[in-house]
């Protein structure tokens, strides 16, 4: 049989906080072992991707830089891409994307005149002035990029605000949409994967707990979906969704499991 690949995203799939999903583990382990490719792929980018590298080894689940991709990667290359010499972009997010954003090269202002773009991002220290200064660079024709759209991050014994938090603040003062989310279901980021595998999507299971990101971004790009019920969506909303996942498992334990399409 021809390995696949799968794709995991991980707050609410592989570990809730700082506790591992029971069977991540071995499920990973078990796709390893029959020749399978693991991908792990975050929005959240309030963390380096060696940082999850350390935490999913912690966790027993082996993983390696490569193996890792999360919205601040793919937000910096997008900016590599579409920045002309000079052109510099304000940042509404925590050090970790700033960071991601310098090593490739981005060059960076608080200077809402200076902005040739703004990347809106996680970032638990929003204030009014930084919404000020969005706001300010907007009016001067800046473009507003938002490195992921989740409404929250799940968590041990709940969930916290994430991105969409700002984009709606940003959104209700510019009274327009921002024009471009760059992490999940954008096809940015499912190029990134496939890439990343180097394998087709027909190939590749998307493994999430979230409709409107993990499912909605496989079914948009040709991968098979399994939604997970250890994160935010449940199995009632994902009868009512228009992004119908492929399969509903309890959790990331029931993986290695899946049928071929």
């Amino acid at each position: 049989m021809k390995p696949r690949g799968y794709i995991f995203d991980l707050d609410g799939t592989v570990y809730l906080g700082e506790h591992p999903v029971p069977g991540a583990d071995a499920a990973i382990r078990a796709l390893r072992a029959r020749g399978d490719r693991v991908l792990f792929l975050s929005n959240k980018p309030i963390a380096r991707r060696e940082d999850y590298v350390s935490k999913l080894r912690r966790m027993g689940i082996p993983a390696k830089l490569g193996e890792v991709i999360n919205s601040s990667l793919v937000t910096a290359r997008y900016f590599q891409r579409i920045c002309r010499s000079g052109e510099k972009v304000l940042v509404v997010g925590e050090e970790p994307i700033q960071e991601e954003l310098l090593k490739h090269g981005i060059w960076l202002t608080e200077e809402p005149v200076e902005a040739r773009y703004v990347l809106l991002s996680w970032d638990r220290g929003f204030t009014y002035d930084k919404l000020d200064r969005v706001f300010q660079a907007w009016k001067r024709g800046a473009e507003i990029v938002a490195s992921n759209p989740d409404r929250t991050c799940p968590v041990d014994g709940g969930e916290l605000p994430d991105t969409a938090a700002l984009i709606g603040a940003v959104e209700a003062v510019t009274g327009q949409r921002v024009d471009r989310v760059v992490g999940k279901p954008s096809p940015l980021m499912a190029q990134a994967a496939l890439r990343q595998l180097g394998m087709k999507a027909a190939a590749c299971w998307m493994v999430g707990d979230r409709l409107e990101t993990d499912i909605r971004m496989a079914r948009e790009n040709g991968m098979g979906s399994a939604l997970v019920l250890t994160g935010i969506s449940t199995r009632r909303e994902a009868e009512r969704s228009p992004w119908q996942p492929d399969h509903i498992l309890d959790s990331i334990a029931g993986v290695p499991d899946l049928k071929s399409r």
